[in-house]
């Protein structure tokens, strides 16, 4: 028995995974990032998107950093049929759109752009790379943070019981004593630790790193420190089993020359007492 031929293209189409349709559509779970809208006629190929991950960006004179943020990747492919746009279209496309809302090129050649963002939510790092043909193109996107800390009540407790102490990445809005949402976890568990074991009294200690002056950075650390016992009293803790104190850039950990010195600098120690 003869095949008809149009059941056999249709076939070799299914087997070989080249239908039309699924060809030229986003793949599954893929989506534009918020501060970029896709060139014309292309669709997403891939993505991927990971809450934490580390990407390096190339500088000017040959220099790169490496930035570290939530990381999202995503490749476009042209519509087959469309009209076909140049590397540079792409890279001016990119890079017009990161102008627009204040961002900043930091590198480019004839097929990649290195562009910043800062903008009022966030910092954010771009690499948008054009395929030599440019039927395709990448984007890899890093929204600059730092891994956020995670502790536990028991891992609080077991610092305390063997060091005397336990340093705490919480965070401040900057230049205030009001702490960030993300920093709330950290603050109840040390009200777990401190309920579990009613004997224990500690002290809260404020550290900031050197920028700004002396004075006012000893005031601010004080304020932190206050901040946190007071959030301490409202979870249950008696105010008698806690202590404020504030430090300023006195103590540092770290050397304050470069940033991630001073971010290990500027932490909240809860001292045994």
């Amino acid at each position: 028995m003869k095949t008809k031929p149009g059941i056999l293209a249709m076939v070799s189409l299914l087997v070989l995974g080249l239908s039309p349709l699924w060809a030229q559509t986003d793949a599954e779970g893929c989506k534009d990032h918020p501060l970029f809208s896709r060139m014309p006629n292309f669709y997403i190929d891939a993505c991927e998107v990971n809450d934490f991950d580390s990407y390096e960006f190339y500088l000017d004179e040959g220099k790169t950093v490496a930035v570290e943020g939530a990381k999202t990747y995503l490749s476009y492919y042209i519509k087959e049929g469309s009209p076909v746009p140049s590397e540079l279209q792409i890279l001016r496309n990119f890079i017009n759109a990161a102008q627009k809302i204040a961002g900043q090129v930091l590198y480019k050649d004839g097929y990649n752009a290195y562009l910043k963002i800062a903008r009022a939510g966030g910092e954010f790092w771009v690499h948008v790379k054009a395929c030599d043909g440019a039927d395709c193109y990448q984007l890899t996107i890093i929204e600059k943070k730092a891994m956020v800390q995670e502790v536990t009540a028991n891992e609080i407790l077991d610092a305390l019981n063997s060091q005397g102490f336990i340093a705490l990445d919480i965070r401040f809005d900057t230049g205030q004593a009001t702490i960030k949402p993300e920093s709330k976890p950290i603050v109840e568990q040390i009200a777990a630790a401190l309920r579990d074991n009613p004997s224990l009294k500690v002290s809260v200690e404020g550290h900031t790193d050197n920028t700004g002056t002396p004075q006012g950075n000893k005031a601010l650390s004080m304020k932190r420190a206050e901040a946190v016992v007071a959030a301490l009293v409202q979870a249950g803790i008696a105010s008698g089993r806690l202590q404020a104190a504030g430090w300023g850039q006195e103590k540092p950990v770290a050397d304050n020359r470069s940033e991630e010195g001073r971010a290990k600098n500027r932490r909240v120690e809860v001292v045994k007492k």
